[in-house]
């Protein structure tokens, strides 16, 4: 009963940060998945303008992960919630000032979307980080893992539907309507959150502090300095964490360059349509699972033991890796283009659902690296270091993320379009993860046990402090 009714108090402290984060992911992604259609709206008539929407796709993503690093260090210090609500409307700015974009004027209107891409990516940096470090300050640690794949979930769900949306849109000329909804959107759901969720105290679910912080008059006000920072952020695990997921990321960040081109080219020549329809049924069934029902597991699992979460992570590298290379071994029926885009054709093959199910099993054991890292690092961190080493690993993260495409277009090119081989290459980028969280086995409890020491010391401060104001 105790375990239920934690689950209601936090999900009715927090739901609104699944509503935002929703309309984040179709904002940030938006941009990303309509990059084809706005270079026909800037050069009308003329090919796609590989060249300068790459430079606009890397503005999106290398500014936000500069700043949040600056960021980072607000989150730790102000609340959480107000800096989560001025990035909501800066952003939801910005989406509706692409709407009012001026069609057609070329290398004009390319400077318009980048000059507000850039300002839009600045205040997108701190959206993660704030988020995180709220829940670490809300959500029981016996729940850690559920919440994250709840949140992991919803920017999936949202992110699907936006791909679906914006076509749709974009397709019929309605592209203004797009940018000017999701503006709107994103306003109103940065509103939802500021007004219903309340700013929690810091270390408020650190068992430690527990106790003491339930006096309203005491707050954690420790301040993290560069001793400090060295030995707790900068810890064994924690810079395994960080470097791992650059290698992790290029990895991730190479899939979709592999895997669309070698199903819609020759000689498979599936059409985007079906292409797309194929993920979204079987990857969104595999994160349901990975998400929600294998998020579950991590938590009842690693209750007790938090060491058993790496143990997911391990598997989580290794399993999605050789199960989407698996996936370039499945023997596709070479089609005609007419073939490919026939989709009754396409889903009465049973090798489809072959696929399918490597598709679906990628994303869900895959799932199990997003829903298990986040609350590993949390245990490990002290509470004024949440958003800052959050922006540290989304910051290395992303620069993995944005060389993953590059790496993965000079494989496919250098042996001649074998997407097999390019596959097994790419698999490799895992090995140096994989390796680093395995000598954290080693690692986490020392880190964990220092931790738990600082905020017992602190506890005790407050105590102090708790006694002198009564007397």
């Amino acid at each position: 009963m105790e375990l239920k009714s934690s689950h209601k108090s936090y999900n009715r402290l927090i739901w609104p940060v699944y509503l935002l984060n929703g309309f984040n992911s179709i904002s940030f992604a938006g941009i990303i998945i309509l990059l084809v259609p706005l270079s026909s709206l800037i050069w009308p008539g003329e090919e796609y303008h590989a060249l300068e929407m790459g430079i606009l796709m890397t503005t999106l993503l290398w500014s936000s992960s500069v700043s949040g690093l600056i960021f980072g260090r607000l989150i730790d210090k102000y609340s959480r919630v107000r800096i989560l609500m001025i990035i909501a409307v800066v952003r939801s700015f910005c989406m509706v000032l692409l709407g009012f974009a001026i069609a057609g004027q070329g290398l004009l209107t390319w400077w318009y979307f980048i000059t507000v891409v850039l300002i839009f990516g600045i205040f997108s940096g701190g959206s993660y980080p704030a988020m995180v470090s709220l829940s670490n300050d809300i959500v029981p640690l016996e729940h850690r893992s559920k919440f994250f794949g709840y949140f992991s979930i919803t920017g999936s769900v949202f992110m699907m539907s936006g791909f679906l949306i914006s076509g749709s849109l974009v397709q019929f000329g309605y592209w203004r309507l797009y940018f000017l909804g999701i503006g709107f959107a994103v306003l109103l759901s940065g509103l939802f959150f500021y007004f219903i969720v309340k700013e929690p105290k810091r270390g408020s679910k650190n068992k430690e502090l527990q106790t003491v912080l339930m006096d309203e008059s005491i707050e954690y006000d420790f301040k993290m300095d560069k001793e400090l920072m060295r030995k707790t952020m900068l810890s064994r695990t924690n810079k395994a964490a960080l470097i791992e997921g650059i290698f992790t990321n290029v990895f991730m960040g190479s899939l979709d360059m592999i895997i669309l081109p070698y199903l819609q080219t020759p000689p498979h020549n599936l059409s985007p349509l079906i292409t797309g329809l194929f993920i979204v049924i079987f990857g969104i069934g595999g994160r349901v699972i990975g998400q929600i029902l294998l998020a579950r597991l991590s938590d009842k699992v690693a209750e007790k033991k938090g060491i058993r979460r790496i143990y997911f992570i391990i598997i989580s590298l290794i399993g999605g890796s050789i199960t989407f290379v698996l996936m370039f071994f499945v023997p596709i029926p070479f089609l005609t283009p007419a073939q490919g885009a026939d989709i009754v054709l396409f889903f009465s093959l049973p090798v489809t659902y072959i696929m399918g199910v490597l598709i679906l099993s990628s994303d869900a054991i895959s799932s199990l690296y997003m829903v298990n890292q986040p609350p590993l690092l949390q245990e490990i961190n002290l509470p004024e270091a949440q958003g800052q080493i959050v922006s540290w690993n989304q910051f290395l993260e992303n620069i993995g993320y944005g060389m993953g495409p590059l790496i993965a277009g000079v494989f496919i090119s250098a042996f001649g379009q074998n997407y097999q081989v390019s596959a097994i290459i790419i698999t490799v980028f895992v090995i140096p993860g994989t390796i680093l969280w395995g000598l954290s086995l080693k690692w986490y409890p020392f880190d964990k046990k220092r931790i738990k020491e600082i905020l017992k010391d602190r506890a005790q401060v407050l105590e102090t402090r708790k006694t002198t104001q009564d007397n």
